[in-house]
């Protein structure tokens, strides 16, 4: 039986998957299985995956013939995946040798539904260890209990598909699988519907997973349209916790964190030239819908709670004032 699936998507990272694929081969065991998914490379990516899929033990090459972007490439690996455990790699990022064993020994330990890990953060040759929000470590605890409170970072914060191991039963009940075609913000959607809907978490201090930043071909680099999905995805976050039983106490930190991400945008469209001219004017017109969509009394409440500046910047998008590019059309 296979004890542990692991889903890796690649898309053209012909440089950094040497590293991913090298990581894998030094976490090996009889009972492991890697899902290599290529989301249709263009360069060289696909030779290095067939190589990987004749040597490196337990992996399987699932190919994409267009590219779907992250989301569809995990569901992809999620479909084909045989273990009673399951975790993610990205393409571009590398674990430690031997890091999923104790992964695997973690939430055996616990017993629960899926476990957080810290992780270290790359940027160029910089290490900085990034550690999920969440103060209780080593227990099982209740997912649901983690979201709040609204003004604090918590663990539905901390997104990161790969920073953590989830159990099959989750997969079995379709919490697992990323809405399809979603090309950021991909796990926002995701990680609050586990907090929602699962019934054990817990958290450990575990360092091995190894994330790239500032990859100049990453989307979270790249100024273009794809980055708009954002909206859509705390569109969903807002829809889903809106039908749920609490949602009178959860949705003021899902506002919350909506407006901070719209302001986070907004920010790098005005500081810097992140964004074509198109897709700036498309962002702001598409931020200033989201904030009307938006539960009005639980929106001023997040507004007011917010520093001057965002909250100006906001209150002004959402009333298309001039200066804010507000209701211009792409």
């Amino acid at each position: 039986m296979v004890k542990l699936s692991v889903v890796v998507p690649f898309y053209n990272v012909q440089t950094y998957a040497p590293d991913a694929l090298r990581s894998l081969r030094a976490n090996t065991r009889e009972d492991f299985e890697f899902l290599l998914v290529d989301d249709c490379s263009t360069d060289e990516t696909p030779e290095l995956l067939a190589r990987a899929e004749r040597d490196l033990p337990g992996a399987v090459l699932l190919r994409h013939e267009r590219n779907g972007g992250l989301a569809t490439a995990r569901n992809t690996g999620l479909d084909a995946a045989r273990g009673e455990y399951l975790t993610f790699l990205d393409g571009d990022d590398w674990y430690a040798p031997g890091y999923l064993s104790q992964l695997l020994t973690s939430i055996e330990d616990l017993g629960c539904d899926f476990v957080r890990t810290d992780h270290v953060q790359c940027t160029g040759r910089t290490r900085t260890v990034q550690r999920v929000p969440h103060g209780r470590r080593g227990e099982s605890l209740s997912p649901r209990a983690a979201i709040l409170p609204a003004d604090r970072s918590t663990s539905v914060d901390y997104a990161y598909a790969w920073a953590g191991i989830y159990h099959r039963r989750l997969l079995d009940r379709g919490l697992l699988h990323f809405t399809d075609g979603l090309r950021t913000a991909e796990d926002r959607p995701w990680i609050w519907r586990l907090h929602r809907e699962a019934e054990s978490f817990g958290v450990v201090g575990l360092l091995g997973v190894f994330y790239r930043r500032g990859i100049a071909s990453s989307l979270t680099q790249i100024g273009d349209v794809r980055q708009l999905d954002f909206i859509r995805a705390f569109d969903q976050v807002l829809a889903e916790t809106a039908r749920d039983a609490d949602a009178r106490s959860l949705l003021p930190k899902a506002v919350r964190t909506y407006c901070a991400i719209i302001s986070h945008h907004l920010g790098s469209a005005d500081d810097s030239n992140r964004f074509e001219p198109a897709v700036a004017r498309k962002l702001r017109a598409m931020s200033a819908a989201a904030l009307r969509r938006m539960p009005q009394g639980i929106l001023t409440d997040a507004l007011n709670a917010m520093d001057t500046d965002r909250a100006t910047r906001l209150r002004r998008l959402k009333r298309g004032l001039p200066g804010t590019g507000a209701g211009v059309a792409a």
